[in-house]
């Protein structure tokens, strides 16, 4: 059994900045791609970013290229999203997600509880 947990959620002023972690249990987590999505009130859940099992290949939606960053350390089961240059219309709950690198959400197996981001204007 995978367990997911994200943190690092939180309000924040436009412009601001935040880092999400996502802590995986398990010994497998090297060998998989991970993902984050976000869920805004109202609106479908929706990819944001995604990284392969080395960190050596990324994909993000073009609505965060340039102002957020995937990243992970296999050696603590963690997987990075450094967000910069938040904008209101991020805020969202954020998952993180086992699976693949690209933004399909089928192709991703076992998910977070989610941790809520709040961008304030």
């Amino acid at each position: 059994q995978v367990q997911l947990v994200e943190s690092g959620g939180g309000l924040v002023q436009a412009g601001g900045s935040l880092r999400l972690s996502c802590a995986a249990s398990g010994r497998t987590f090297s060998r998989y791609a991970m993902g984050w999505f976000r869920q805004a009130p109202g609106k479908e859940r929706e990819f944001v970013a995604a990284i392969s099992w080395s960190g050596g290949s990324t994909n993000y939606a073009d609505s965060v290229k340039g102002r957020f960053t995937i990243s992970r350390d296999n050696d603590k089961n963690t997987v990075y999203l450094q967000m910069n240059s938040l904008k209101p219309e991020d805020t969202a709950v954020y998952y993180c997600a086992r699976g693949s690198l690209s933004g399909r959400e089928q192709e991703y197996d076992y998910w977070g509880q989610g941790t809520q981001v709040t961008v304030s204007s």
